[in-house]
Protein backbone atom coordinates (compact mmCIF):
# COMPACT_ATOMS: atom_id res chain seq x y z
CA UNK A 1 0.00 0.00 0.00
CA UNK A 2 2.84 2.30 0.74
CA UNK A 3 4.44 1.84 -2.55
CA UNK A 4 1.35 1.69 -4.24
CA UNK A 5 0.53 5.62 -2.25
CA UNK A 6 4.48 6.73 -2.93
CA UNK A 7 4.14 6.52 -6.85
CA UNK A 8 0.39 7.74 -6.94
CA UNK A 9 1.75 11.27 -5.23
CA UNK A 10 5.81 11.20 -6.51
CA UNK A 11 4.16 12.09 -10.39
CA UNK A 12 1.93 14.91 -9.24
CA UNK A 13 5.08 16.19 -6.76
CA UNK A 14 7.19 16.05 -10.14
CA UNK A 15 4.50 18.08 -12.13
CA UNK A 16 4.60 20.34 -9.12
CA UNK A 17 7.93 20.79 -9.13
CA UNK A 18 8.57 21.38 -13.18
CA UNK A 19 8.24 24.69 -13.45
CA UNK A 20 11.50 24.78 -11.25
CA UNK A 21 13.49 22.80 -13.62
CA UNK A 22 12.44 24.61 -16.53
CA UNK A 23 13.67 28.32 -14.60
CA UNK A 24 16.83 26.25 -13.69
CA UNK A 25 16.98 25.25 -17.57
CA UNK A 26 16.61 29.25 -18.50
CA UNK A 27 19.05 30.09 -15.83
CA UNK A 28 21.50 27.91 -15.77
CA UNK A 29 22.68 26.91 -19.61
CA UNK A 30 22.58 23.78 -19.85
CA UNK A 31 20.41 22.19 -17.63
CA UNK A 32 17.64 21.26 -20.47
CA UNK A 33 20.73 19.73 -22.11
CA UNK A 34 19.91 15.67 -22.88
CA UNK A 35 16.74 16.54 -20.39
CA UNK A 36 15.53 13.02 -22.50
CA UNK A 37 17.87 10.99 -20.09
CA UNK A 38 15.82 12.02 -16.69
CA UNK A 39 12.87 9.96 -18.78
CA UNK A 40 15.03 6.73 -19.53
CA UNK A 41 16.11 7.72 -22.73
CA UNK A 42 19.54 7.54 -24.03
CA UNK A 43 21.40 8.01 -27.56
CA UNK A 44 21.96 5.23 -29.66
CA UNK A 45 25.92 5.47 -28.95
CA UNK A 46 25.98 5.62 -24.76
CA UNK A 47 23.05 2.85 -24.29
CA UNK A 48 25.38 0.83 -26.93
CA UNK A 49 28.16 2.02 -24.09
CA UNK A 50 25.90 1.11 -20.75
CA UNK A 51 25.17 -2.59 -22.70
CA UNK A 52 28.46 -3.25 -23.57
CA UNK A 53 29.52 -4.28 -20.24
CA UNK A 54 28.28 -4.69 -16.85
CA UNK A 55 29.15 -1.58 -14.50
CA UNK A 56 29.00 -0.16 -11.06
CA UNK A 57 26.25 2.70 -11.14
CA UNK A 58 26.96 5.67 -8.87
CA UNK A 59 24.90 8.09 -8.39
CA UNK A 60 25.93 11.82 -7.21
CA UNK A 61 23.31 14.64 -7.71
CA UNK A 62 25.04 17.50 -7.40
CA UNK A 63 28.27 19.34 -7.12
CA UNK A 64 29.82 18.09 -3.98
CA UNK A 65 28.41 14.58 -3.92
CA UNK A 66 30.29 14.18 -7.61
CA UNK A 67 33.56 14.87 -6.19
CA UNK A 68 32.84 11.94 -3.38
CA UNK A 69 31.75 9.93 -6.39
CA UNK A 70 35.09 10.53 -8.68
CA UNK A 71 37.13 10.23 -5.39
CA UNK A 72 35.14 6.46 -4.80
CA UNK A 73 35.73 5.97 -8.25
CA UNK A 74 39.17 6.15 -8.34
CA UNK A 75 40.33 4.66 -5.07
CA UNK A 76 38.07 1.56 -6.15
CA UNK A 77 39.95 1.36 -9.51
CA UNK A 78 43.37 1.32 -7.84
CA UNK A 79 42.15 -1.98 -6.18
CA UNK A 80 39.91 -3.54 -8.84
CA UNK A 81 41.94 -1.87 -12.39
CA UNK A 82 39.36 -3.58 -14.92
CA UNK A 83 36.25 -2.11 -13.15
CA UNK A 84 33.82 0.10 -15.18
CA UNK A 85 31.08 2.37 -14.00
CA UNK A 86 27.88 4.37 -14.86
CA UNK A 87 28.03 7.62 -13.09
CA UNK A 88 24.82 9.55 -13.02
CA UNK A 89 24.02 13.38 -11.33
CA UNK A 90 21.07 15.78 -11.12
CA UNK A 91 22.35 18.99 -11.87
CA UNK A 92 24.49 20.40 -14.64
CA UNK A 93 26.77 22.16 -12.97
CA UNK A 94 27.55 18.22 -11.76
CA UNK A 95 27.29 17.21 -14.85
CA UNK A 96 29.78 19.42 -16.60
CA UNK A 97 32.34 18.40 -13.66
CA UNK A 98 31.63 15.11 -14.33
CA UNK A 99 32.42 15.63 -18.23
CA UNK A 100 35.52 16.98 -17.28
CA UNK A 101 37.03 14.40 -14.79
CA UNK A 102 35.53 11.28 -15.74
CA UNK A 103 37.22 8.18 -16.93
CA UNK A 104 36.89 7.40 -20.96
CA UNK A 105 36.10 3.93 -19.60
CA UNK A 106 33.33 5.24 -17.49
CA UNK A 107 29.25 6.66 -18.87
CA UNK A 108 28.12 9.94 -17.51
CA UNK A 109 24.12 10.43 -17.69
CA UNK A 110 21.36 12.60 -16.10
CA UNK A 111 19.47 10.48 -13.06
CA UNK A 112 15.67 9.60 -14.21
CA UNK A 113 12.80 10.23 -12.76
CA UNK A 114 12.13 7.82 -10.12
CA UNK A 115 9.31 6.24 -11.24
CA UNK A 116 8.67 2.63 -11.44
CA UNK A 117 8.06 2.07 -15.70
CA UNK A 118 11.36 4.30 -16.39
CA UNK A 119 13.64 2.72 -13.36
CA UNK A 120 12.99 -0.32 -14.83
CA UNK A 121 13.62 0.57 -18.10
CA UNK A 122 17.10 2.19 -17.28
CA UNK A 123 18.52 -0.89 -14.74
CA UNK A 124 17.68 -3.46 -18.17
CA UNK A 125 19.69 -1.23 -20.17
CA UNK A 126 22.44 -0.54 -17.78
CA UNK A 127 22.09 -3.86 -15.89
CA UNK A 128 24.74 -2.93 -13.32
CA UNK A 129 26.80 -4.97 -10.88
CA UNK A 130 26.08 -2.91 -7.90
CA UNK A 131 24.70 0.35 -7.24
CA UNK A 132 26.62 3.18 -5.08
CA UNK A 133 24.41 6.37 -3.84
CA UNK A 134 26.42 9.07 -2.36
CA UNK A 135 25.74 10.75 0.99
CA UNK A 136 21.49 10.61 0.50
CA UNK A 137 20.03 9.58 -2.16
CA UNK A 138 17.25 7.64 -1.05
CA UNK A 139 15.44 7.22 -4.58
CA UNK A 140 12.02 4.86 -3.13
CA UNK A 141 12.16 2.92 -6.70
CA UNK A 142 15.48 3.10 -7.53
CA UNK A 143 16.07 0.99 -4.38
CA UNK A 144 13.53 -1.41 -3.86
CA UNK A 145 13.23 -2.41 -7.84
CA UNK A 146 17.19 -3.01 -7.62
CA UNK A 147 16.30 -5.41 -4.46
CA UNK A 148 13.80 -6.89 -6.84
CA UNK A 149 16.43 -7.58 -9.16
CA UNK A 150 19.27 -8.84 -7.31
CA UNK A 151 21.29 -6.32 -7.82
CA UNK A 152 23.15 -4.85 -4.39
CA UNK A 153 22.47 -1.34 -3.54
CA UNK A 154 24.89 0.87 -0.79
CA UNK A 155 25.78 4.40 0.63
CA UNK A 156 28.92 5.99 0.75
CA UNK A 157 29.48 9.12 3.17
CA UNK A 158 25.93 9.21 4.16
CA UNK A 159 24.84 12.29 5.85
CA UNK A 160 21.47 13.44 6.85
CA UNK A 161 20.35 16.93 7.91
CA UNK A 162 18.21 17.89 10.85
CA UNK A 163 15.53 19.09 8.04
CA UNK A 164 15.61 15.65 6.18
CA UNK A 165 15.24 13.43 9.64
CA UNK A 166 12.17 14.95 10.40
CA UNK A 167 10.86 14.51 7.40
CA UNK A 168 11.80 10.64 6.88
CA UNK A 169 10.58 10.27 10.47
CA UNK A 170 6.86 11.29 9.25
CA UNK A 171 7.73 8.67 6.48
CA UNK A 172 9.13 5.83 8.89
CA UNK A 173 7.60 3.09 7.23
CA UNK A 174 8.44 3.53 3.81
CA UNK A 175 11.92 5.31 4.91
CA UNK A 176 12.39 1.35 6.79
CA UNK A 177 11.44 -0.70 4.10
CA UNK A 178 14.01 0.73 1.94
CA UNK A 179 16.57 1.31 4.50
CA UNK A 180 16.52 -2.30 4.85
CA UNK A 181 17.64 -2.36 1.34
CA UNK A 182 20.60 -0.56 1.90
CA UNK A 183 23.66 -2.40 2.91
CA UNK A 184 26.06 -1.50 3.88
CA UNK A 185 25.25 1.99 4.78
CA UNK A 186 28.82 4.39 5.06
CA UNK A 187 27.55 7.39 7.03
CA UNK A 188 30.12 10.51 8.30
CA UNK A 189 29.15 11.08 12.02
CA UNK A 190 27.51 9.87 15.26
CA UNK A 191 24.26 11.84 13.96
CA UNK A 192 23.87 10.53 10.79
CA UNK A 193 24.09 7.04 12.59
CA UNK A 194 21.86 7.65 14.82
CA UNK A 195 19.25 9.13 12.54
CA UNK A 196 19.74 6.60 10.17
CA UNK A 197 18.62 3.93 12.87
CA UNK A 198 16.07 6.30 14.13
CA UNK A 199 14.32 5.92 10.59
CA UNK A 200 14.94 2.04 10.30
CA UNK A 201 17.74 1.42 9.21
CA UNK A 202 18.83 -2.01 10.69
CA UNK A 203 22.08 -1.41 12.92
CA UNK A 204 24.41 -4.07 11.83
CA UNK A 205 23.91 -2.21 8.03
CA UNK A 206 25.54 1.31 9.47
CA UNK A 207 29.27 2.05 9.74
CA UNK A 208 30.05 5.62 11.31
CA UNK A 209 33.61 5.75 8.96
CA UNK A 210 33.97 10.05 8.83
CA UNK A 211 33.67 12.14 6.16
CA UNK A 212 35.11 11.77 2.28
CA UNK A 213 34.92 15.23 2.28
CA UNK A 214 38.49 15.42 4.23
CA UNK A 215 39.77 13.44 0.80
CA UNK A 216 38.47 14.86 -1.66
CA UNK A 217 39.97 18.62 -0.76
CA UNK A 218 42.63 19.05 -2.87
CA UNK A 219 44.74 22.01 -3.84
CA UNK A 220 45.35 22.93 -7.43
CA UNK A 221 49.12 24.66 -7.57
CA UNK A 222 48.30 26.07 -11.27
CA UNK A 223 44.83 27.13 -10.43
CA UNK A 224 46.29 29.04 -7.31
CA UNK A 225 48.83 30.66 -9.17
CA UNK A 226 46.32 32.33 -11.73
CA UNK A 227 44.34 33.22 -8.54
CA UNK A 228 47.43 35.22 -7.36
CA UNK A 229 48.16 36.60 -11.15
CA UNK A 230 44.44 38.07 -10.75
CA UNK A 231 45.19 39.72 -7.15
CA UNK A 232 48.46 41.03 -8.90
CA UNK A 233 46.91 42.19 -11.88
CA UNK A 234 44.36 44.31 -9.61
CA UNK A 235 47.50 45.76 -7.86
CA UNK A 236 46.51 44.39 -4.24
CA UNK A 237 49.47 44.80 -1.89
CA UNK A 238 51.35 42.29 -0.82
CA UNK A 239 50.59 43.15 2.77
CA UNK A 240 46.82 43.54 1.90
CA UNK A 241 44.39 41.55 4.61
CA UNK A 242 42.07 39.19 1.95
CA UNK A 243 38.64 38.57 3.10
CA UNK A 244 36.85 36.10 0.80
CA UNK A 245 32.98 35.42 0.67
CA UNK A 246 32.53 31.93 -0.44
CA UNK A 247 29.59 30.85 -2.26
CA UNK A 248 27.74 33.55 -0.59
CA UNK A 249 23.64 33.35 -1.10
CA UNK A 250 21.31 36.57 -1.19
CA UNK A 251 21.62 38.40 1.92
CA UNK A 252 25.19 37.60 2.44
CA UNK A 253 26.79 39.61 -0.15
CA UNK A 254 24.91 42.88 1.59
CA UNK A 255 26.51 41.89 5.26
CA UNK A 256 30.12 41.69 3.86
CA UNK A 257 29.97 44.75 1.66
CA UNK A 258 28.33 46.53 5.19
CA UNK A 259 31.35 45.26 7.48
CA UNK A 260 33.66 45.52 4.34
CA UNK A 261 33.14 49.11 4.42
CA UNK A 262 32.92 49.98 8.16
CA UNK A 263 36.67 47.78 8.79
CA UNK A 264 38.54 49.96 5.56
CA UNK A 265 37.18 53.24 7.35
CA UNK A 266 40.08 51.17 10.56
CA UNK A 267 42.37 49.00 7.93
CA UNK A 268 42.72 50.42 4.56
CA UNK A 269 44.74 47.55 3.70
CA UNK A 270 41.80 45.24 4.05
CA UNK A 271 40.54 43.71 0.48
CA UNK A 272 37.35 41.49 -0.71
CA UNK A 273 36.82 39.10 -2.75
CA UNK A 274 33.11 37.74 -3.23
CA UNK A 275 32.56 34.74 -4.30
CA UNK A 276 28.30 33.81 -5.21
CA UNK A 277 26.88 30.37 -5.16
CA UNK A 278 25.38 30.92 -8.10
CA UNK A 279 26.67 32.95 -11.13
CA UNK A 280 23.35 33.40 -12.17
CA UNK A 281 22.43 36.33 -9.47
CA UNK A 282 25.61 38.36 -11.00
CA UNK A 283 23.82 41.27 -11.38
CA UNK A 284 21.82 41.34 -7.91
CA UNK A 285 25.20 40.79 -6.67
CA UNK A 286 26.53 44.11 -8.94
CA UNK A 287 23.69 45.88 -7.53
CA UNK A 288 24.65 45.21 -4.07
CA UNK A 289 28.30 46.66 -4.47
CA UNK A 290 26.21 50.13 -6.56
CA UNK A 291 24.60 50.57 -3.44
CA UNK A 292 27.57 50.45 -0.98
CA UNK A 293 29.53 52.80 -3.64
CA UNK A 294 32.28 49.72 -3.61
CA UNK A 295 34.03 49.80 -6.72
CA UNK A 296 35.10 46.30 -8.37
CA UNK A 297 36.16 44.04 -11.08
CA UNK A 298 34.31 40.93 -12.57
CA UNK A 299 36.66 38.04 -12.82
CA UNK A 300 35.31 37.69 -16.10
CA UNK A 301 36.60 40.71 -17.66
CA UNK A 302 39.94 40.98 -16.14
CA UNK A 303 41.96 41.47 -19.12
CA UNK A 304 40.33 44.82 -19.41
CA UNK A 305 41.18 46.02 -16.17
CA UNK A 306 43.43 49.05 -16.72
CA UNK A 307 43.61 51.10 -13.30
CA UNK A 308 46.68 51.91 -11.97
CA UNK A 309 45.15 51.08 -8.40
CA UNK A 310 42.62 48.76 -7.02
CA UNK A 311 39.24 48.00 -6.38
CA UNK A 312 37.50 47.72 -3.45
CA UNK A 313 36.80 44.39 -4.27
CA UNK A 314 36.68 41.39 -6.79
CA UNK A 315 33.90 39.92 -7.90
CA UNK A 316 34.86 35.82 -8.92
CA UNK A 317 31.57 35.83 -11.44
CA UNK A 318 33.21 32.70 -13.32
CA UNK A 319 32.51 28.68 -11.89
CA UNK A 320 35.09 26.74 -10.63
CA UNK A 321 37.28 28.75 -9.21
CA UNK A 322 36.45 29.54 -5.88
CA UNK A 323 38.56 26.22 -4.45
CA UNK A 324 42.04 28.48 -6.11
CA UNK A 325 41.21 32.12 -4.61
CA UNK A 326 40.50 30.75 -0.82
CA UNK A 327 44.88 30.52 -1.15
CA UNK A 328 45.20 34.24 -1.85
CA UNK A 329 42.71 35.29 1.42
CA UNK A 330 43.44 35.31 4.75
CA UNK A 331 39.47 35.49 6.22
CA UNK A 332 37.18 33.49 4.30
CA UNK A 333 33.60 33.53 5.00
CA UNK A 334 31.84 30.14 4.10
CA UNK A 335 28.46 30.71 2.97
CA UNK A 336 24.70 29.57 3.19
CA UNK A 337 25.90 29.75 7.07
CA UNK A 338 24.13 33.20 7.79
CA UNK A 339 21.07 34.10 5.98
CA UNK A 340 19.74 31.01 4.55
CA UNK A 341 20.11 27.23 6.01
CA UNK A 342 22.60 24.43 5.73
CA UNK A 343 26.27 25.61 5.13
CA UNK A 344 28.96 25.26 2.24
CA UNK A 345 31.73 23.04 2.88
CA UNK A 346 34.17 24.84 5.24
CA UNK A 347 36.61 22.12 4.66
CA UNK A 348 38.64 23.40 1.48
CA UNK A 349 38.95 26.81 2.34
CA UNK A 350 40.75 25.13 5.88
CA UNK A 351 42.44 23.00 3.68
CA UNK A 352 44.58 26.20 2.62
CA UNK A 353 45.29 27.07 6.71
CA UNK A 354 43.06 30.24 6.38
CA UNK A 355 40.95 31.50 8.96
CA UNK A 356 37.32 30.21 8.39
CA UNK A 357 34.29 31.87 9.80
CA UNK A 358 30.69 30.29 9.39
CA UNK A 359 27.58 31.50 10.32
CA UNK A 360 25.14 29.88 12.76
CA UNK A 361 23.40 27.45 10.00
CA UNK A 362 26.13 25.09 9.37
CA UNK A 363 22.83 21.58 9.75
CA UNK A 364 24.38 20.13 6.68
CA UNK A 365 27.77 19.29 8.20
CA UNK A 366 26.79 17.71 11.26
CA UNK A 367 29.81 15.64 11.17
CA UNK A 368 32.53 18.03 10.52
CA UNK A 369 31.77 21.39 12.59
CA UNK A 370 32.38 19.13 15.63
CA UNK A 371 35.74 18.42 14.21
CA UNK A 372 36.71 22.02 13.45
CA UNK A 373 35.36 23.65 16.66
CA UNK A 374 36.51 20.86 19.11
CA UNK A 375 40.06 21.73 17.86
CA UNK A 376 39.37 25.46 17.92
CA UNK A 377 39.75 25.42 14.30
CA UNK A 378 36.81 27.25 12.58
CA UNK A 379 34.95 30.20 14.36
CA UNK A 380 31.35 30.49 14.24
CA UNK A 381 29.17 33.49 14.31
CA UNK A 382 25.54 33.86 15.36
CA UNK A 383 24.06 36.41 13.22
CA UNK A 384 25.49 39.46 11.01
CA UNK A 385 26.86 41.82 13.89
CA UNK A 386 29.07 39.50 15.44
CA UNK A 387 30.65 38.10 12.39
CA UNK A 388 31.25 41.93 11.95
CA UNK A 389 33.08 41.46 15.48
CA UNK A 390 34.68 38.40 14.32
CA UNK A 391 36.19 39.21 11.28
CA UNK A 392 37.48 43.11 12.58
CA UNK A 393 39.24 40.86 15.50
CA UNK A 394 41.17 38.79 12.73
CA UNK A 395 41.49 41.57 10.75
CA UNK A 396 43.79 43.45 13.45
CA UNK A 397 45.63 39.97 14.89
CA UNK A 398 47.48 38.47 12.68
CA UNK A 399 48.76 36.15 14.87
CA UNK A 400 45.59 34.71 15.95
CA UNK A 401 44.47 34.97 12.34
CA UNK A 402 47.65 32.61 11.44
CA UNK A 403 46.94 30.39 14.40
CA UNK A 404 43.35 29.65 13.56
CA UNK A 405 44.37 28.68 9.92
CA UNK A 406 46.96 26.19 11.24
CA UNK A 407 44.82 24.22 13.22
CA UNK A 408 42.25 24.31 10.53
CA UNK A 409 44.89 22.61 8.05
CA UNK A 410 45.71 20.24 10.77
CA UNK A 411 42.69 18.80 11.27
CA UNK A 412 41.82 18.30 7.53
CA UNK A 413 45.57 16.41 7.24
CA UNK A 414 44.47 14.33 10.32
CA UNK A 415 40.82 13.17 9.22
CA UNK A 416 42.05 11.93 5.65
CA UNK A 417 41.81 8.36 4.78
CA UNK A 418 38.02 7.63 4.77
CA UNK A 419 37.79 6.52 1.57
CA UNK A 420 40.29 3.98 1.61
CA UNK A 421 38.55 2.58 4.61
CA UNK A 422 35.29 3.26 2.78
CA UNK A 423 36.31 1.39 0.27
CA UNK A 424 38.20 -1.75 1.92
CA UNK A 425 34.58 -2.22 3.80
CA UNK A 426 32.93 -2.11 0.44
CA UNK A 427 35.28 -4.92 -1.03
CA UNK A 428 34.50 -7.16 2.07
CA UNK A 429 31.10 -6.67 1.19
CA UNK A 430 31.00 -7.66 -1.89
CA UNK A 431 32.47 -10.83 -2.08
CA UNK A 432 31.72 -11.23 -6.21
CA UNK A 433 32.64 -7.73 -6.98
CA UNK A 434 34.44 -7.26 -10.25
CA UNK A 435 38.38 -7.47 -10.37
Amino acid sequence: MLWILYNLLFPIVFLFMLPKFISRMLKRGGYGQHFEQRVGRFGTQTKARLRARRRIWVHAVSVGEIYVALKFIKAWRAVHPDAFFALSTTTSTAHAIGLKEIDERDVLFYFPVDLPMIINKVLRIIDPVRIVLVEGEFWPNLIRLADKHGIPVSLINGRMSEKSHKGYRKLKALTADVLRRINPICVQGELDEQRMRSIGAPKANVHRMGTVKFDVAERDSTGEAVAREVTRKLHVPDDAVVLLGGSTWPGEEAALCELYETLRAKHANLFMIITPRHVERRDEVMACFAEKNLSYVRRSRIDDFNETTAPDLLFVDTTGELRNFYSVADIIFVGKSLTEHGGQNPIEPAMCGKAVVVGPNMENFPAIMPTFLDADAIRQVADAESLAAEVGRLVANADERTALGERAAKVVAGNRGVIERTVALLDAEWVDAPS
